[in-house]
C-alpha cells in the first residue's frame, strides 16, 4: 500500500531475499509475474531498469558503501553519477540534509572503516534516500547490530516513513524491528505467504508455524 511498512517473515532460505532483489532487477525470477510502477520488471530495458532503480531504494544487509570513499564520497555518488547533478553548494546541501536526516552530520569527513556497524547502516540509508526513492528494501536493516542500536535502526526505518511518505518493504528475523516498523505482515513459507495481518493478529494466530516466529 502506498505509505505502508509491510514487513516479510520467513525461515532462512524461504526466498525473502531474493524477493526482494527480483523487484529491482539484480535477480530473475524463475517464473510468475513481477510488476512495479503497472511494469514488468523482467522485460525492462537496461535505461527502464536504471530508472526503476532511480524509484526503488535498496538498503542491502551490509550498507555496501565505497571504501575508498568518505561518507561525503559515498552520497554525492549517485547525484553525480546518476542523476549528473553539477551544482556543488546544492550537492553539498542535498548531502548535508540526508545526513542530518539519519543522525550523521558530525561523520561527514569519516571513511567506513571509522564508522560502527549501525553507522554504516546509517550511511546506507541515507545514500539510498538521497535520490528521493517512492519505494525503499530493507534487507535485514538489524542483522548483526547490538538491540539498542537495532532499535534505533527501527525507530529511523519509523521516522523515514513518516517524513518522506515512503512505501517500504522490510525484511527481517527481528521481531523487535517487526513489532517497532510494522503496518502489515506477511509470513512467508516454502515459496508462499501463509499469513498476513499485523503483529497482534499474527502474534496469536492459530497456526503454530506463525505463531512460532512471536516466541
Amino acid at each position: 500500500m502506498r505509505g505502508e511498512n509491510l514487513v516479510v517473515l520467513g525461515k532462512s532460505g524461504s526466498g525473502k531475499s531474493v524477493s526482494i532483489k527480483c523487484m529491482v532487477g539484480l535477480l530473475t525470477q524463475d517464473s510468475g509475474s513481477l510488476k512495479i510502477f503497472d511494469k514488468e520488471v523482467s522485460e525492462l530495458s537496461v535505461t527502464e531498469l536504471k530508472m526503476l532503480r532511480m524509484k526503488v531504494g535498496f538498503l542491502f544487509q551490509s550498507g555496501a558503501l565505497y571504501d575508498s570513499m568518505t561518507v561525503e564520497q559515498n552520497l554525492e555518488f549517485p547525484l553525480t553519477r546518476v542523476l549528473k547533478l553539477k551544482d556543488k553548494n546544492g550537492i553539498r546541501a542535498s548531502v548535508e540534509e540526508v545526513l542530518e536526516g539519519v543522525g550523521l552530520l558530525d561523520a561527514i569527513n569519516k571513511m567506513p572503516s571509522d564508522l560502527s556497524g549501525g553507522m554504516r547502516k546509517r550511511v546506507g540509508l541515507a545514500r539510498t534516500l538521497i535520490l528521493r526513492p517512492e519505494i525503499m528494501l530493507y534487507d535485514e536493516p538489524t542483522t548483526g547490530l547490538d538491540p539498542i542500536t537495532s532499535r534505533e535502526i527501527s525507530e529511523l526505518i519509523l521516522q523515514m516513513q513518516q517524513k518522506y511518505k515512503i512505501s517500504s518493504i522490510i525484511i527481517t528475523h527481528d521481531m523487535a524491528c517487526a513489532r517497532i516498523t510494522a503496518d502489515r505482515l506477511l509470513v512467508l513459507n516454502q515459496g508462499k505467504f501463509i499469513a498476513e495481518g499485523n503483529y497482534e493478529q499474527l502474534e496469536h494466530s492459530p497456526d503454530e508455524l506463525v505463531r512460532s516466529f512471536f516466541k
